[in-house]
């Protein structure tokens, strides 16, 4: 019997913010009987006697915010920390796994849930995992389940993150002259990126944006002081077909131009474009899903820098994804089983 809306509730009912995983890892293993690695948990083995399709989902969410808890069920949605991103898809993960006859499949079936996504590359669970199970590596197709909207998001964007700093004098602020406003020495900065237009990068079908965003900005001493430091994080997406380093390069580019100290904080590389995939092939047609370039970052790239050829696909809803009162549609998964659930079933191998 398929349940996906009480299993989603379930999940949601586990407290598991990026590091604190623990819990849920174990629900999963005793859930499925799967093989539990650290805080991570797979299902099933690469034989090589079918094509294999990996169906991928990260344990954590972002921090708890008040109302997270307890999760409910209303007006036919799911409402709960992790609903959309991703313990819905989760929900469906299982579901499918507890009931598909795995042995008829035209594929082989593989599902790994790992553990903090959310957090820093570096520290991302999904690493440690295709280290311990190499024979992950020969999968034909991995399918990322983050919320989607039902789209077939293709490729990632890269990200880079890092701190530069502007350097002033401090001084007495009823007498500025006497010292060097790091902050207002931003400005010139600030004003560039304002006016900076998203940059249109075509794959095939498919248009990627890359963009440059202040995302925290600091500098105060006191109410009263010249600030003799400003320092800033600025994160760059950048498209699919070059190299974290290349992008890491242009942030430090940018950086010199306009004076600024630069420190690379968090370098996390872009996800390749499978369009030509048979099996991604396969799923569009059966499914009908729309296809999309994919706007952000995910395992997508971690999973290609292993060659594995990925894509995301998932029934969580891109706008309910790290917000407040968080939710995710009974109906959409309903509709992400059936449409995995006849890419399963009916793919021509």
């Amino acid at each position: 019997m398929i349940n996906l809306a009480e299993r989603t509730l379930a999940l949601c009912a586990i407290k598991s913010p990026v590091g604190e995983e623990a819990e849920i890892a174990r629900y999963l293993a005793e859930e499925t009987r799967g093989e539990r690695i650290g805080n991570a948990v797979v299902l099933g083995r690469v034989s090589g006697s079918k094509p294999t399709v990996v169906l991928a989902g990260h344990l954590d969410t972002v921090p708890l915010q008040p109302g997270d808890f307890p999760p409910r069920r209303e007006g036919g949605r799911i409402f709960g920390r992790g609903a959309s991103d991703m313990k819905g898809a989760l929900a469906v993960m299982i579901e499918l796994w507890r009931n598909l006859d795995r042995d008829k499949l035209p594929v082989e079936l593989v599902e790994i849930f790992y553990d903090r996504e959310e957090g820093p590359y570096q520290e991302n669970g999904l690493a440690p995992l295709l280290k311990a199970r190499s024979d992950l590596r020969e999968a034909a197709l991995a399918l990322c389940l983050e919320p989607t909207d039902l789209a077939l998001q293709v490729g990632c964007c890269g990200s880079i993150h890092a701190t530069l700093t502007l350097h002033g004098r401090s001084a007495h602020s009823a007498r500025p002259w006497q010292g060097e406003n790091a902050i207002h020495k931003a400005g010139a900065l600030l004003l560039y990126l304002q006016s900076l237009a998203p940059r249109s990068v075509g794959i095939g079908e498919l248009t990627f944006r890359e963009v440059m965003s202040l995302t925290r900005i600091e500098g105060f001493t006191g109410r009263n002081v010249v600030p003799a430091k400003c320092e800033m994080n600025l994160n760059f997406r950048f498209a699919p077909g070059r190299s974290a380093d290349e992008a890491a390069r242009e942030v430090e580019e940018l950086a010199r131009r306009f004076g600024a100290d630069c420190v690379i904080t968090d370098k996390a590389p872009s996800g390749p474009v499978i369009l030509d995939n048979p099996l991604l092939q396969e799923l569009r047609a059966i499914t009908a899903a729309p296809i999309e370039a994919k706007q952000a970052w995910t395992d997508v790239a971690q999973l290609g820098a292993q060659g594995i050829p990925a894509a995301n696909f998932g029934p969580g809803e891109q706008a309910q994804a790290h917000q407040k009162n968080e939710s995710c549609s009974e109906e959409a998964l309903l509709r992400a089983y059936r449409m995995l659930e006849g890419f399963l079933t009916g793919a021509v191998t």
